[in-house]
């Protein structure tokens, strides 16, 4: 039994290049406009889904895309990463609205996103 429930991946981050061609693309491939466009970030909703572009890799300096597991409770899943050989990339930190993010690094250096909401 583990501290805090974890709901899947709902929340998929791409850093991207050209943030315009980047938003057509997303567009054409959802069916659908973004429902956050600004020129630091780049929102769409779709099923149940929130799909992220982030110009430049954003300030947190994304290379590939980012997958950000939903959870109850951010603290308590960090810790339980963490014990379990995970090492913190991204300590937990507030994105707006309630959000809170972190991100861990797996044995094989792949970036695992942590995302609760309040």
């Amino acid at each position: 039994m583990t501290a805090a429930s974890t709901w899947g991946i709902k929340t998929v981050l791409y850093p991207v290049s050209d943030l315009a061609t980047a938003k057509r693309v997303y567009t054409a491939l959802l069916g659908l406009p973004p429902q956050t466009d600004g020129t630091y970030y780049v929102g769409f909703e779709t099923e149940g889904q929130h799909i992220g572009l982030v110009p430049g890799g954003g300030p947190q300096g994304m290379t590939a895309p980012v997958a950000y597991w939903h959870v109850s409770d951010i603290e308590a899943k960090l810790a339980e990463v963490t014990a379990a050989g995970a090492t913190v990339k991204e300590p937990v930190r507030d994105v707006g609205e309630g959000r809170r993010v972190a991100t861990v690094i797996d044995l094989d250096g792949n970036v695992l996103g942590l995302l609760q909401d309040r």
